[in-house]
Order: C-alpha cells, then structure tokens, then sequence
C-alpha cells in the first residue's frame, strides 16, 4: 500500500467515526466522557488522568499539550499473547516490536521502537521512575542493532492497571533517553480482590518459504497468572503479581539445499522459553501529612535460540558430530527492579523522594556445539560468561500550585544515578585453545563463543541533573508549559536540554497543541566498554568478527573515539476534537537527531579499498590473538531525521438493549531519512567504510512506513467480542546489495476474540490471532543459502502464523 493510499484509509476512517459522533448525541444524551483508547467495558475504562508528559495533578490525555495514549490493562490482557512489549505493539500503532531469530541473545531480549526510532531512543518508567536497561546489547544486524533497551517483558502484563505512551520528546522533564517519548508503566493498586488464569495458545499454521511447503500444528505456549490485593490501616494496599511461561520454540526454517536429501537443519522462529516473574506494588499513610509507597518485581528467564546449523564435514567429524549439529544459544536472565519513597505536603509543597534500584544479569551457555581447536576432546556444552548491568536512582521532585493566572503549577528537583557494568569470562574451553592438542581450528564454541578475560571489565558512572518545569493556565482557553534540565555525567561532561509547549481550545470541542523541545542521550556503559569475539553471519557464512570499544587499540587504528551524547530537535503539532463519545487527535512531528551513535560495519580485509590496507587490517586483527578476522566499534557521527503523522479516533456508544460498542482506529505514518554518516578518522588509506548501506537502510526503512490500526470491541452485560484488523507498510530487511534486500510486503493482520467475564466470577476467552494465516514475503532461496531464514525477521509481526488460543481464570 502506497503512502497516499494510507493516508486515504486514514482519512476515511476518521470521517466514518466523525459522522457516527453526531448519532452518538441522538443515542444517549447523559453519555459519558469517552474513555481511554483501547479499551471497552465501562469497568475498564475509569478516568483518564495522565502523569506522563506534565507534573500537574488532574490533566486529562485529552487537555495535555503532548500526545499521550492511554493503553487499559484489559485491553492489553485481551490478546493472544502474554508479552508485554508484543501486546503493546498490537495496540499501539506508533509502537513496533519485530521478532528476530537466529541473533544470538537479541533472540531472547528483543527490543521495541517508538516512531521508528532506535529502541534505546525511548524512556521506560515504572510507576513514573526510571527503569534500567538490559545488560545484553544487540550486536547482530537486526533492528536497533547497537542498542542496549529496557526488556519490556520483564513486567507481566496482569501486574499492569495501564500503560501511558507519551508521543513526544522529554528529555527536558525526564533526562537521558527520552528522544522518541516515553513509556510509563503504572502498575495495579489493589486493596481487595484478586484472580488467576492460565492461557493455552498453539500454531495452526501453513508454512510456505521459498523451497518448502508444510503445515505445522503445535509448538504450544502455556501461562499461568494470578494476583492479590491486600489492604490495612486506612488506605493502605499490598498487590501482588505473579505470572510463569513456558513457551515451545517455533520454526519456520526453508530446506537446506547444501544437505542430500534436502530437508530442515535449522531452526528459525521462537526461542524455547520458561520464564518466572512476580511482582509486588504498596503504599500506606504515615501521617496525615506523609505516606510511604514501594514496588518491587523479579524476574527468571530461561531461553533457547538456535544458531546457524554447522553441516556435516571434516571438524563436525572430528567433534564427534557426524552427521552435524545445531548449536543452542542458551540465555538465562535474572532481572530486578525494586523502589521505594516518601510523599507528604510541606509548607504548601508536595515532595516526592525516591529511590531504586535495578539489575539485569544474562549468563550465555551454547549448548550441543563444539569447541573445533579442541578436536575429539572437545566439551559439548559450554559456559561462555555474563553481563551485567545495574542501576541506582535518588530523586526528589518538588511540586506548588499557585492562584497565578487561571493556575500555575511549578515543579523541579534533583536526580543522582549511579550505573555499572560487568563482563565475566566464561569457562576456557568456551573461546579458548586446549593447553595441549590443538588442531590449528579457530577457537570458541561454535554458534556464541565465550568471553575471555580479557574481555573481563567493570565500569561505573555517576550523573546529576537539576530540573524546573512550569505549568500556566494563562487564560481559560491558553495553555503555556516550559521545562529546562541540566545534567552532568562523569565520563563525558555537561549537557542542558529545553521543552516549550502550549495548547489553545479554540472552542470546547476543539484544540490545537504542539511543543517544541531539545533531548539528549548519553552513550551507554554498554557502547563504550562491551568487547567479544563471536561468529557473525555474512552474506550466509559465519564470520569471527570482534566488536571494540571505541577507545581500544583496534578501535583507535580504525578511527575510534571517545564517544558523546547524542543530540536532537522535536517539533509537534496537533488538534483534539471531542464531542459526546467520539473523540480524535491528530499530531505531525519532526525528530532531528544529530552526532547518533552508530555500531560500524564489520571491517575485515576482504572490505579494504587496497591491498596495502587488507595487510594492516589483517596484520592489526592478528595482534589480538582472538582469531577475530573481523572488527567492529561504535562511533558518533550519525544525522537522521525523523517525520510523520500519529491519529487516534475513539468512538464508544451504549445501547439499551445491543450493548456498548467501542470503535477506535488509529495510525501512524512514518519516514525516517540518515542524512549524515560518520567519515573514519582513520589513518588507513584509503579509510575504511563505517556505515555503508545495510546499515543505513535499516534505520530508514526497517520499521514500517505506515501502521493502520482499527479495533471494535462490543460487551453486552458478562459477553464481550473484539475484532481487530492491523495493516503494516512494507519493511525492508536490506543486504549489502540491492539483490540482497528481503522485503516484508504490506500485510493486514486479523483478531477476533469471544469472551465471559465480569468484575467477579468466572473468566473465559477464546481467540484467533492472525486469523488468515498471513506471512511476510518468504526469503528468496538466492538470500538464503543455508536454507534458515525462511522469513525476514525484520517483519513487525514475526512470522509464526494463525495462533489459537484460550483463556479461563476465575475473578473474586
């Protein structure tokens, strides 16, 4: 579907729900404000009070001066999956989440993008604190290669009352990370109540890939949720979350042509999951005056990804693997986010203080591989190390209303963080030479090799930031927002950052808002000190390629430098109309970011310009004594702009006797444009090539240009129904040449759901997600020379095909 098309769709839907706002006067005139997006049932709806986006009490997503989405628990419950990040790209359209497969622990810890953006270009909150980044950081060539992001799945979705997406840059009012916008997820408060479900999900799938055709039935995924809510005192409240996955790995593999007969090696989907979280959320009053509030999750996950298969041939032999192998790239992640503050009223003022922490470790095990140095005495099973990443947060926020104007709210504080990150080596024989009887092979586990000491580092940064924000309701019609921050990090200096917004309500049913606002990102500890040796697929092969850091003698020879934050430019524009049940707004942005930190190309010397420089490069990659034939590094330099539209229309009306109807679409027309690339300070000449065109594509085009939700969700006293259709632009999964690129084509996505439910009792659901069994473009077989990469894992909806699904649970 072309650009102009989308926007018709668009157009014409938004029409559609405008004309039905005037029906919605003549059904019911005592109806009801219209709720959040997203969600149906009256019980789901509440009020839509935000926090995300301004710090004064009271604002409603629709009186912000920001475009913020309001996501109910229930609306992202009522799907087929159970995966946060992936429920959220269901609903939210300027939200995707991609499934990469055969990436090594990306597998497991899959990153999600806001407006295209890079995934760690978005601030994750918790209950309006600052969450911790993963530890692992995405090296392999998918999208948002080079980014280290917070793990959205790391909170169940059954501890979540909603989830606010604040469409617009905050850095201003939040600091680092906040580019693309902001992800808040406030969790359950619950005094009584409780419930437990389990849902049971399986594939009924026709797999057609270039070579291939079968059908596929099975591959079941299994959750088990529950919670409680516990209440004491006065107001006090303990709720308690706990949800267990076991998910069975997909695989939508093509036939590897290379083995006789042809059939299946790889293994290419899903990763094989079994997955423990729980969380617990309370507060209480102190004193008439102070109350006391903390939160804390855990989470361990056990994941298996596969790698690329090693065919039968002379070392498999020799390993003891005659017919060849699989290699398992086995994660286990422990994840930990946990705070806990103080909130009271003093001399007029309401202060905040807080404190968290967070922790992400990834241990890495290849499982059924071979150590080919090692010959016959090699182990099977390897353990190849962790990272680790952790986060302290001190924070204290000061916030006055004053009779100034209409209203003037005033806000600022001050923010400590203290971060640091590990890499612990693995066991020898997992990147390593056997002290005795090499057989001259390159060494490491085949499919992820170990960390070696020298890999071994630990870093630790310290930051400070000071905030004001300030809020006037200038005139009953005008408001003006304006917020500046400065922040200080030890390893890089000083930067400030600025947000102007306002709003005008041109009448009571219609507004214009739009903000204009400087945001930074600092370089994470992640890309300036990661190191390791891994085999990186190329053009089909595996290659050993080492990633640096910047400042490392090999990056330094290729041209690295310290690296700096990056900068951006946001500009919005909006409108909001509402009348009766029916409401819409329409925001155009523009994101410019500048000095983007970027991860180069693999540089080898089969990339050199000359001769005389493949030498150097050989002869430089030699004196690691790694086995690297290949190098990598993270440098600044990047320019990239960033421009589209983002619509929600909402429409709910109530009959007497058919029931509540819910209709909302929404959308989001994106295009992002790399106008700068980093030139090599190297002295190589000619200078190698540091960002060439697979990778500019993916920013460009590796998320897709158009997303077109629309939703009907209708209940009628305990039975409920949802339909929704999802229309992705094409995505382009590039190569190094044009003849490379796998494109995704524009796909519609189909859901229906029936339910019972009700605030208490017995809870039942059954579902179809993909109902019409719809796949990307299969990979061309000339792509796809192993026969692995049946689809492109650059797709924004995965590849696995129709899933079926129930879901029962009781409510009390």
């Amino acid at each position: 579907m072309t650009q102009g098309r989308t926007i018709a769709l668009f157009g014409a839907s938004l029409l559609t729900l405008a004309a039905t706002s005037a029906f919605a006067r003549q059904a019911s005139q005592d109806e009801p404000a219209a709720p959040t997006p997203a969600t149906a049932d009256a019980e789901d709806a509440g009020d839509d009070i935000v926090v995300t986006g301004t710090r004064t009490a009271g604002r409603t997503r629709l009186d912000s001066a920001s475009p913020v989405d309001v996501l109910s628990g229930a609306s992202l419950q009522r799907q087929g999956t159970t995966e946060l990040a992936t429920a959220l790209a269901t609903v939210a359209p300027s939200i995707n989440f991609p499934r990469p497969s055969a990436n090594d622990a990306t597998d497991a810890i899959r990153p999600a993008t806001l407006r295209g953006l890079a995934p760690d270009q978005t601030l994750v909150l918790i209950n309006g604190i600052r969450g911790h980044s993963s530890a692992n950081l995405n090296t392999n060539g998918t999208v948002g290669r080079g980014s280290s992001a917070v793990d959205l799945n790391t909170v169940p979705t059954s501890a979540l009352d909603r989830v606010e997406v604040l469409r617009d840059g905050a850095s201003a009012q939040y600091g680092s990370d906040a580019i693309a916008g902001v992800v808040n997820l406030r969790l359950r408060e619950a005094r009584s109540g409780g419930g437990a479900g389990v849902t049971y999900g399986f594939y009924d799938t026709r797999v057609d890939t270039a070579n291939n055709r079968r059908s596929v039935t099975g591959e079941p995924v299994v959750t088990a949720t529950a919670w409680q809510g516990f209440g004491f005192g006065s107001d006090g409240f303990v709720t308690v979350s706990g949800e267990y996955t076991k998910r069975q790995p997909t695989n939508r593999a093509d036939i590897d042509r290379r083995v006789t007969p042809n059939r299946v090696t790889g293994r290419y989907g899903d990763p094989e999951v079994e997955q423990y979280t729980g969380f617990v959320n309370a507060g209480t009053s102190l004193t008439d005056n102070v109350s006391l509030y903390a939160f804390g999750g855990y989470q361990d996950r056990d994941t298996r990804s596969a790698a690329f298969p090693r065919n039968a041939n002379a070392q498999t032999a020799l390993a003891g693997y005659a017919n060849g192998f699989l290699p398992l790239i086995n994660t286990k992640t422990k994840d930990i986010n946990s705070a806990v503050g103080l909130r009271g009223a003093f001399g007029g003022y309401d202060v905040d203080l807080s404190f968290s922490y967070g922790r992400n470790t990834v241990d890495f095990r290849t499982l059924n591989s071979a150590n080919y140095a090692y010959g016959a005495a090699t182990p099977r099973n390897f353990y190849d190390g962790q990272v680790a990443y952790d986060q302290y947060v001190a924070g204290l926020d000061v916030t006055r209303k004053f009779d100034i104007f209409q209203s003037l709210n005033v806000a600022f504080g001050i923010e400590g963080r203290r971060e640091g990150y590990k890499i612990t080596p693995g066991e020898p024989a997992s990147y390593g030479y056997p002290t005795t009887g090499a057989t001259g092979a390159a060494p490491g586990a085949q499919g992820f090799g170990g960390f070696n000491p020298a890999n071994a580092i630990e870093r630790g940064r310290r930051s400070g930031s000071i905030y004001a924000d300030v809020e006037a309701q200038l005139t009953d019609r005008l408001l003006v927002g304006l917020a500046g921050r400065g922040e200080q990090y030890s390893d890089f200096g000083s930067t400030a950052t600025g947000k102007l917004s306002a709003r005008y309500d041109v009448t009571d049913w219609f507004a214009l808002r739009g903000t204009a606002s400087t945001g930074f990102r600092a370089p994470s500890l992640q890309q300036q000190y990661f190191t390791q040796i891994a085999s990186v697929v190329t053009n089909g092969a595996p290659v050993l390629t080492g990633t640096f850091p910047s400042v490392s003698p090999v990056g330094t020879a290729l041209g690295g430098l310290p690296l700096e934050p990056e900068k951006s430019t946001s500009l919005s524009v909006g409108t909001v109309l509402r009348s009766g049940g029916f409401d819409l707004t329409v925001d155009a942005y523009r994101i410019h970011i500048r000095n983007q930190i970027g991860l180069s190309e693999n540089i080898s010397a089969a990339t050199a310009g000359s001769a005389a420089v493949a030498t150097q490069i050989r002869n430089l990659l030699a004196a690691t004594n790694t086995g690297a034939n290949a190098a990598r590094f993270f440098i600044n330099g990047l320019a990239s702009t960033a421009q589209g539209i983002d619509a929600v229309a909402h429409y709910r009306t109530r009959t007497e006797t058919a029931g509540t109807f819910d209709f909302t679409v929404a959308g989001n027309i994106n295009k992002v444009d790399v106008t700068r690339v980093p030139t090599s300070t190297a002295t190589l000449d000619p200078a190698p090539t540091l960002f060439a065109r697979s990778r500019i594509l993916t920013l460009e085009q590796g998320t897709p240009g158009e997303k077109v939700t629309g939703t009907v969700d209708w209940s009628l006293d305990r039975l409920g129904a949802l339909a929704r259709v999802t229309y992705y632009g094409n995505v382009n999964q590039p190569g190094t040449t044009p003849a490379g690129d796998v494109q995704t084509g524009g796909r519609a996505i189909t859901d229906l759901e029936l339910r019972y439910s009700g605030a208490k009792g017995a809870q039942l659901g059954i579902g179809v997600s993909n109902l019409f069994d719809v796949y990307p473009r299969a990979t061309p077989a000339a792509n796809n020379s192993t026969g692995v990469l049946g689809f492109p894992y650059y797709s924004p909806f995965g590849f696995n095909g129709r899933y079926l699904y129930v879901r029962a649970g009781l409510n009390w």
